[in-house]
């Protein structure tokens, strides 16, 4: 067991991010529940979750069954695209606490941008949100470099910062025109699909540093996450045995000639997640 006092934290902005969270896309149920409650156990101490995900409330009963005081435990969740007008945000917020059985989260996302609504409108809901105590922090997700620009002076004008910026990263994608902006903004940057859903384990450089290391592949990238300034992983996992693998990436550490044998695997072609609501990518 790794002790959640061990797991580093990241500063967006006066958010204090654990740079390893579990995410929860894709649980469900009982599942969602038991992966949650098992995570907390373990040591996790950030856990992510979403409208879209329809596991809040599944997230909140393992927040209290699990006996971790809610203070200790770092959760977000997000807005979907369609509720990003003042009234429904507000409203999407309050409903999330609701189903999480919490007064507030410590970060409110804007899930995915919406060309059909304004985003001045969209950040002046999140900010709004803030002041209302429904967040402690907010940020968004899936946001480009330009539209990052653009949602911080909005949030500026409003007297707020953002934290986040939650995208797809991992060692096919790269991200640096976005984590140049993220950085520049005091914006963290969290990546889901942080180790490309187990399709970089056969690579023959991941392989071998993992060799080398006597560690899984999973943590080898995981490590090159947290090594990066700016940067927190959430990985998924359902498994008690993965839940703790992925936990167990701070007793090693990358030359920079590993960091650049991975960083080099990126790819044109490495989006994994590109739906029909994305944003005209970097």
């Amino acid at each position: 067991m790794t002790a959640s006092h061990d797991i580093p934290t990241v500063d967006g902005n006066g958010a204090a991010i654990p740079v390893i969270g579990l995410g929860t896309s894709g649980l469900r149920g009982s599942d969602c529940v038991r992966a949650v409650e098992t995570a907390l156990a373990e040591g996790y101490r950030h856990i992510d979750t979403a409208v879209m995900y329809g596991n809040e409330a599944e997230v909140g009963q393992a927040l209290k069954a699990s006996g971790v005081p809610r203070e200790k435990v770092f959760v977000t969740t997000k807005v979907l695209p369609g509720d990003l007008g003042a009234a429904a945000l507000r409203q999407s917020a309050r409903d999330s606490l609701k189903r999480l059985a919490l007064d507030n989260v410590d970060l409110l996302l804007i899930h995915w941008p919406n060309k059909a609504i304004p985003l001045a409108e969209s950040v002046a809901a999140l900010c709004e949100a803030k002041k209302l105590g429904l967040a402690r922090h907010v940020g968004v997700a899936n946001f480009p470099a330009a539209m990052l620009d653009e949602a911080v002076r909005l949030a500026a004008s409003h007297g707020e910062k953002l934290s986040a910026n939650q995208c797809e990263y991992h060692p096919r994608l790269d991200q640096t025109k976005l984590l140049a902006a993220c950085r520049g903004h005091g914006v963290v940057l969290v990546s889901y699909c942080p180790i490309g859903k187990g399709r970089l384990f056969d690579e023959p450089a991941i392989a071998a540093i993992a060799r080398r290391l006597g560690k899984a592949p999973s943590q080898v990238v995981l490590r090159w996450h947290t090594l990066q300034r700016g940067v927190v992983a959430i990985p998924k996992s359902s498994q008690r045995g993965h839940l703790i693998e992925n936990l167990g990436v701070f007793d090693f550490d990358l030359s920079g000639a590993d960091m650049a044998a991975i960083s080099a695997l990126a790819s044109p072609n490495g989006r994994l997640v590109r739906p029909a609501m994305a944003p005209d990518w970097d």
